[in-house]
């Protein structure tokens, strides 16, 4: 038997609101990675049970796998040497740029990031989009960077339609579900960050991480991960992982 937090059940931490990857429907967990983790624990004969991590700052999502409050962290979590240090990390299994969000009345022209000179990004705390703020603000492109809680990600974007700020920055497939009913908003252009996105365990649990590759291959080899991606990820170019 896997060695879980408790015998037969495996308990995932997710942030939530991040569609389509994490997102509740109807007072249910559903989305992209909490689907593919209900496929995995099918196959694994273990019982999922999903937690939403409350913090404000994504990163401290990775204590509970060290405290062992939960076995596994699936959010749309890219990989990154930082994390890794701190945790194991399965197979990557999807790859996506960051999307780059203006208001459309504001912003009309901005085609490339030169043309985002002089405006200000919202960026949620410990999101990996800090990173190309953060290079973006060094090279004197933008002005400043405003932080909002893990959680805030509605807020920042209610802002970018109020101008508050000038554009949001997130992991493409995510910007794009948060604009696609917001006419006064367009996601303008990705940066190639070509972020891997991975499932998270404690650095003891090289077993549970092992079956859950192992599981992660079979899913993909039998057609049930790309039917998965797709239904989740309409008229997207799904960049799947090996």
């Amino acid at each position: 038997m896997l060695s879980t937090c408790e015998p037969g059940t495996l308990i995932v931490a997710s942030a939530y609101p991040d569609p389509p990857f994490d997102i509740v429907q109807d007072g249910t967990p559903t989305g992209f990675d909490l689907e593919l983790m209900r496929a995995i624990c099918a196959r694994l004969k273990l019982t999922m049970q999903p937690v939403r991590y409350p913090g404000s700052d994504f990163n401290g999502i990775f204590a509970g796998l060290e405290q062992g409050v939960y076995d596994a962290v699936i959010s749309g979590t890219t990989i990154t040497p930082e994390r890794a240090a701190r945790v194991l990390f399965s197979k990557p299994y999807l790859t996506f740029n960051q999307g780059v969000a203006i208001n459309r009345r504001l912003s009309p022209h901005v085609a490339s990031e030169t043309d985002l000179r002089g405006l200000v990004a919202g960026i949620q705390h410990g999101n990996t989009s800090d990173f190309v703020a953060r290079r973006l603000k060094d090279e004197g492109i933008i002005a400043d960077i405003r932080y909002y809680p893990y959680d805030g990600i509605g807020t920042a974007i209610n802002d970018l339609a109020a101008g508050r700020i000038g554009l949001v920055i997130k992991l493409f497939p995510v910007i794009s579900w948060l604009t696609k009913d917001r006419p006064e908003l367009a996601v303008a252009l990705q940066v190639p960050t070509n972020e891997e996105l991975g499932i998270a365990f404690a650095k003891s649990n090289r077993a549970l991480c092992d079956a859950v590759n192992d599981t992660l291959d079979a899913l993909k080899g039998d057609g049930s991960f790309a039917a998965l991606a797709a239904s989740w990820f309409p008229n997207q170019k799904i960049r799947s992982s090996s």
